[in-house]
């Protein structure tokens, strides 16, 4: 390594947080080509992100939008996927949430980005139309 230092990339290291979601692709995940299932790695950003939302929101919310996700790697029946989820952006009544999607095969230490996109959310009343955001907790 000729005294050179290695630094990782911001896609070879999870995010410094806790994961919101963590759980195994299994097999029932797969497409019919044995492959997981993109719809399937979506949803569960979707619960992650939605987790994040409820707990600001202190209440219920409902997915308005998803922006740009690009599958960049692929995760296979057995890898631990973590997702991690953190507000980028809140509005009247709507929050953006990035959220983090990383792979670990089952018998490694090493982890992968496998996606990442903005979800943005609305928090809903009891009659079901947008209500504003409470007050940030401090």
């Amino acid at each position: 390594m000729n005294g050179e230092t290695t630094t990782k990339s911001q896609d070879e290291t999870p995010p410094d947080m806790v994961p919101v979601v963590r759980t195994i692709a299994m097999p029932a995940d797969t497409n019919p080509s044995g492959d997981i299932f993109g719809g399937w790695l979506m949803s569960q950003m979707d619960l992650a992100a939605g987790n994040v939302a409820a707990r600001r929101a202190r209440g219920r919310c409902a997915t308005v939008a998803v922006d740009a996700v690009t599958f960049v790697s692929p995760v296979v029946v057995g890898d631990e996927v973590s997702l991690y989820a953190s507000i980028v952006k809140t509005g009247r009544t709507s929050m953006a949430i990035r959220v983090e999607a990383w792979r670990r095969p089952r018998h490694s230490e090493e982890s992968r980005k496998v996606t990442e996109a903005i979800f943005t959310f609305v928090a809903l009343g009891e009659d079901g139309k947008s209500r504003p955001l409470p007050a940030a907790s401090e």
